[in-house]
């Protein structure tokens, strides 16, 4: 039986997206075994409380971010007009910076775990996305001055 190429694209495609997820929480884990918040609550604390809205706040500013600096890194000049690229790069790096310095700000203030309601699983992955479009950002930049 002939694998096509289709599925094999689909097969490719899906174990990439692992390969970044499972990089992604390595990184997010490595912040806060840096920043010494890895071990357990004591006592898991359930529900939104405030620095964990806070901390998600900064997480969703830092995924929409990589996607508009993907977005800009991509299609420099697009059907959004020829300015997209450099207009989304500078877009990326200012909400991306916003997310790292939210992200590093609810793990500074944190004073336990996962599970405390301190929204520190939040706050190091909007850390690590924050950096992640602050890069983007950056390459769509010298992308857009180069074909500009």
């Amino acid at each position: 039986m002939q694998i096509t190429k289709p599925v094999k694209q689909i097969f490719t495609f899906i174990l990439a997206l692992l390969a970044a997820a499972a990089l992604f929480g390595g990184l997010v884990y490595a912040v806060l075994v840096a920043v010494h918040l890895s071990g357990p609550a004591t006592e898991t604390v359930y529900g939104p409380t405030t620095q964990r809205l806070w901390a998600g706040t900064a997480g969703v500013l830092g995924l929409a971010s990589v996607v508009i600096g993907w977005l800009a890194l991509g299609r420099p000049a697009s059907r959004f007009g020829p300015a997209f690229g450099r207009r989304g790069a500078i877009v990326t790096l200012v909400v991306g910076l916003i997310a790292a310095v939210n992200g590093g700000l609810v793990l500074a203030i944190a004073n336990g775990g996962p599970g405390t309601g301190n929204g520190v699983v939040g706050g190091a992955a909007a850390l690590v996305l924050g950096l992640i479009a602050l890069v983007i950002g950056g390459l769509a930049v010298g992308r857009s001055r180069r074909a500009g």
